[in-house]
């Protein structure tokens, strides 16, 4: 008897499915929803939800899934490639930002949920089907980014400002517009320029430290840092006010907006750039980027209407933060100051935007061009206009531009420099990526140091008593400091003592202000009271993103400019955190700071601008 042998073959077992779908989910859920219920975890979330809910579906697929070994791993071998592929043909926009890595960031969520859907809908087709279709899905998960750019993101969430690879930006439509700005003043004689110092040996003029030097006849500031040579008639004469810390005294508005709203006076394009305003009188100052132009223009408060424009062929452009000038212009003497993206210093006369004098602080200094540009807004001091080139100070003669000092080098910085004046000594402190630096501002010599690496955007303030308040990254919080003269290590016999370190309030993105014994700022992107005694926290409410605000010191209000373009009324007290009123102003990513003339408070980011007047109380 023959018995007859039929060999059947295996049976393929059906794909696990089930591990990759509810990592899919888990990975989305971490990217985009636990951002949204929990903002301090952003980080956290973009790390994980990103790269390692992506690994999570990569080991899923290699060692849980039964797929066939040759799609386990060609699968894999064809997403790299993929990405590889795509990097090297996206815009420019999308192949550098977050440092190179936006693309990832952006295609992986996109790349896992695609591909887990591939499988899922699949499951049950012939194998050449199967393959053909992943090959495909790979290549447009990742290919699809080669048709968008972006025009930035939101620092609150990281959200991008994505169009069409082909659309016009806001930019290019404003410069192809004829006439929207006037032509740049005529020319008139330069004043000699006066060689540039060597860097490494600051110009000798009066020393603040114990260097036995003659002492010059320069201006000394009133304590508390109020700088001297503030433009006559200049209700807001640059950066964060008359003061340089975001504080207006002599105001009060309204707060029921129900009844009493802002009313809009005008509206206008401007071009890219995070720059503040300037006001004196009828007329206002603000930089901004037109296509190969760095300009600095003037408009007159009541209308928007252009005056003047100066142009400097420059332009910066990083993916993160687009294109343009980052620092405020600074009023004095008749004049405008301004510092530019790229290290250009202009004194321009503030009437017609004519030339004074320029110089170029970046060559200047030896300092290079940091990664989100020279962001330093000038101070004017006596006969002294000051700079922050990226971390090293140099103050140019107020009236001839001539090079008077350079301070040490410490690395990155994009803070602007204080004025502080301690024990009768007149000094300029800058964060930088080494910590807080002191020097002479008469000549720029080293007077103390404090050490805490970091990569400083916000600006320092100072206490009641003379104390300073820093910080200099996302997490480190807020730090007092009680610097004093006398017995010391400091380089010049300065000591420097931490009070406090606080995670109550940690200011990065936006400035913070001192107000009654307590500090006001945001802690990441919701606004923080903590206490000055001891950086207790009193409140934390609020989500504006990573936008600005002014205080109205008589009014213990603040006067808050979201990052969506939203203003807001929030009360600066120790009180619970009150909110009486919020409504929107522009639109767009803003984070450039408001201006407050009066009853006019001015508004902008990298595409509009606008003028509210606000109604102010007892009228």
């Amino acid at each position: 008897m023959t018995t007859a042998q039929t060999e059947e073959p295996t049976r393929r077992k059906p794909l696990r499915l089930w591990p990759g779908v509810v990592l899919v989910i888990l990975q989305w859920l971490l990217r985009f929803v636990v951002p949204v219920v929990v903002p301090d975890a952003l980080l956290y979330a973009l790390i994980g939800g990103i790269f390692g809910g992506g690994l999570a579906i990569v080991l899923w697929w290699v060692f849980l899934s039964r797929a066939p070994w040759s799609e386990r791993l060609g699968a894999i071998v064809l997403m790299i490639a993929g990405m590889f592929a795509t990097k090297s043909i996206v815009h420019v926009s999308i192949a550098t930002g977050a440092q190179g890595m936006l693309l990832y960031i952006l295609a992986i969520p996109g790349l896992c949920l695609a591909f887990v859907a591939w499988a899922v809908a699949t499951r049950n087709l012939s194998d050449g089907l199967r393959r053909a279709t992943m090959v495909a899905t790979i290549l447009l998960a990742c290919g699809a980014w080669a048709l968008v750019q972006t025009g930035g993101f939101t620092a609150a969430d990281l959200q991008h400002d994505l169009r069409w690879r082909w659309t016009q930006t806001p930019e290019e439509r404003l410069v192809a517009q004829s006439g929207s700005l006037p032509p740049a003043p005529p020319p008139v004689r330069p004043v000699a320029e006066t060689p540039a110092p060597a860097p490494e040996k600051p110009v000798m003029v009066e020393s603040g430290a114990k260097s036995g030097k003659k002492s010059a006849t320069l201006p000394l500031p009133p304590a508390g840092g109020v700088p001297e040579g503030a433009e006559a008639g200049a209700v807001w004469p640059g950066f964060r006010g008359p003061q340089r810390d975001g504080i207006v005294a002599g105001v009060q508005i309204k707060t029921d907006w129900a009844t009493s709203p802002p009313v809009a006076m005008w509206r206008r394009p401007v071009g890219p750039g995070w720059s503040s305003f300037a006001v004196r009188g009828d007329l206002i100052y603000t930089q901004e980027q037109r296509g190969p132009e760095e300009v600095v223009a003037c408009y007159k408060l009541t209308t928007g209407e252009p005056v003047w424009a100066h142009r400097d062929t420059a332009r910066f452009w990083e993916s993160n933060g687009g294109p343009g000038p980052r620092g405020t212009p600074t009023l004095s003497g008749g004049r405008v100051y301004t510092f530019g993206a790229t290290g250009i210093v202009n004194a321009l006369d503030a009437s017609s935007g004519a030339v004074a004098w320029s110089r170029n602080a970046a060559s200047e200094t030896a300092m290079k061009t940091p990664q989100w540009g020279f962001a330093s807004s000038p101070l004017v001091v006596g006969d002294l206009v000051i700079v922050g080139a990226a971390g090293r100070l140099v103050a140019y003669d107020l009236a001839t531009g001539a090079p008077r000092w350079f301070g040490p080098s410490h690395g990155v910085s994009y803070s602007s420099p204080l004025l502080m004046t301690n024990e009768g000594v007149a000094q300029i402190v800058l964060l930088s990526q080494a910590g807080a630096t002191s020097v002479a501002l008469a000549d720029g010599t080293l007077l103390w140091e404090h050490p805490w690496r970091g990569y400083p955007i916000v600006q320092p303030a100072l206490t009641a008593d003379g104390d300073i308040l820093v910080a200099i990254n996302e997490s480190s919080g807020l730090r007092r400091l009680a610097v004093a003269r006398g017995p010391g290590d400091g380089p010049g016999g300065w000591t420097v003592a931490e009070r406090w370190t606080s995670n109550g309030l940690k200011p990065y993105f936006n400035d913070f202000v001192v107000h009654k014994g307590h500090a006001f700022g945001f802690d990441g992107s919701i606004l923080s009271c903590i206490d000055l005694q001891d950086g207790k926290r009193k409140w934390k409410g609020g989500r504006y993103g990573n936008g600005q605000f002014v205080l109205l010191a008589d009014q213990d209000l603040l006067l808050v400019l979201s990052e969506e373009g939203e203003l807001a009324l929030v009360r600066a007290t120790p009180d619970p955190f009150t909110e009486p009123a919020r409504l929107p102003a522009i639109e767009g990513k803003t984070w450039n700071h408001p201006a407050l003339a009066g009853d006019v408070l001015l508004v902008r980011n990298g595409q509009e601008m606008a003028a509210f007047r606000l109604s102010l109380a007892g009228r």
